[in-house]
């Protein structure tokens, strides 16, 4: 059995990587961390162009026809270079309408999405405690909806933003309509800008149709955070590396200081072999459903935690310089805070993977 990836899906990274960094080097990002503005219209417009934001939209539909673990390998990648986009709201989003979406709307809204003419994203978190869909509180009355929404990703950019409501459903809002009141918060990923979402009687399309769940869809939005933060982190040990040849103590490089190379090791004895948790996650939530939400939550708590402490690890190892803003360590660092706390702390997600295993 062939537990690697497949030569489309090899390519499909090199072309993303190539991309990114052409399009998205170290200076780029910091221009645009430092902007603040968490987006690129050029990077997002030629990303669409890729192919990336409809690669899981169906063929008939303008998009490539691909699966979660596809879109998994460009989240590592994204998260590599830390690139400033819409990507993961709205592939989630993309991936809503393809769950709960009837013929009749996916046909209506996937097109689009898929060309990149429209960003969507999700609104999930209630609270720091509230984000899974047997807890949303968030109500639909009749084709309105009302209600809170925390740490919406892109929420001022999105055309279109699915929420999700009481009773596990999902529902498909105009982002600049009627009764939506997006106010941005302060976050420290600068990369993903967020915004509280409030809805007041806002207009709302119900998904009706289609065979999959909400909690579905959290399953895959924590692979898809597990595939950034694996990424991240594996940008993190490069950069590691290349400091410590670099940089000088005692008229030698102190990447030949013993403490120095076990502290790299260990980070990458630590990441390398969780590649295959979302790998697997990934798959699960496409052919292998009775493993999928204990698989998603296994990879979303583990790869966060171990991303989180190899940037941690990276500032202390760039010394006092680790911790000032010049250093690029922190753009990762935060990016990597940003999917640990969202959706789900680790804790929480083992307490879930607990449960879900009988424990």
């Amino acid at each position: 059995m062939d537990f690697g990836l497949s030569e489309e899906q090899e390519m499909l990274q090199e072309t993303v990587r190539g991309f990114a960094q052409n399009e998205c080097p170290t200076t780029r990002l910091r221009e645009l961390f430092d902007e603040g503005v968490g987006h690129d219209p050029a990077l997002w417009s030629a990303l669409a162009e890729m192919g990336v934001a409809g690669l899981i939209v169906p063929e008939q539909q303008g998009g490539a026809g691909m699966e979660l673990l596809d879109l998994a390998l460009v989240a590592e990648v994204l998260g590599e270079f830390a690139v400033p986009s819409p990507f993961i709201g709205h592939s989630l989003a993309v991936r809503g309408v393809l769950l709960r979406g009837s013929e009749g709307q996916r046909e209506a809204m996937l097109p689009e999405l898929a060309s990149g003419a429209q960003i969507a994203t999700v609104a999930l978190h209630e609270s720091e405690a509230v984000w899974a869909p047997q807890d949303w509180t968030v109500k639909l009355d009749g084709d309105r909806v009302s209600g809170l929404k925390m740490f919406v990703s892109h929420a001022s950019l999105a055309d279109r933003i699915l929420v999700g409501v009481q009773g596990g459903e999902l529902v498909w809002v105009d982002a600049k309509g009627e009764g939506v009141q997006i106010e941005p918060v302060e976050g420290v990923d600068r990369t993903r800008p967020i915004a509280t979402v409030t809805f007041t009687r806002a207009p709302a399309e119900l998904l009706v149709g289609g065979s999959g769940t909400a909690t579905q869809l959290t399953d895959a939005a924590a692979v898809l955070l597990a595939a950034d933060s694996f990424g991240a982190a594996s940008k993190l040990i490069d950069v590691d590396v290349a400091y410590a040849l670099e940089r000088e103590q005692f008229g030698q490089p102190i990447a030949q200081f013993q403490a120095i190379k076990h502290t790299i090791a260990r980070l990458g004895t630590d990441i390398e072999p969780s590649r295959g948790l979302w790998w697997y996650a990934a798959h699960a939530l496409d052919h292998l459903q009775d493993e999928a939400s204990r698989a998603a939550s296994i990879a979303k708590a583990h790869i966060t935690d171990r991303a989180m402490n190899a940037a941690r690890q990276s500032v202390e190892l760039h010394g006092g310089y680790g911790f000032t803003w010049e250093c690029e360590v922190q753009m990762w660092f935060k990016r990597i805070m940003f999917n640990r706390s969202i959706l789900g702390s680790p804790d929480q997600h083992r307490e879930r993977m607990a449960e879900l295993g009988g424990y």
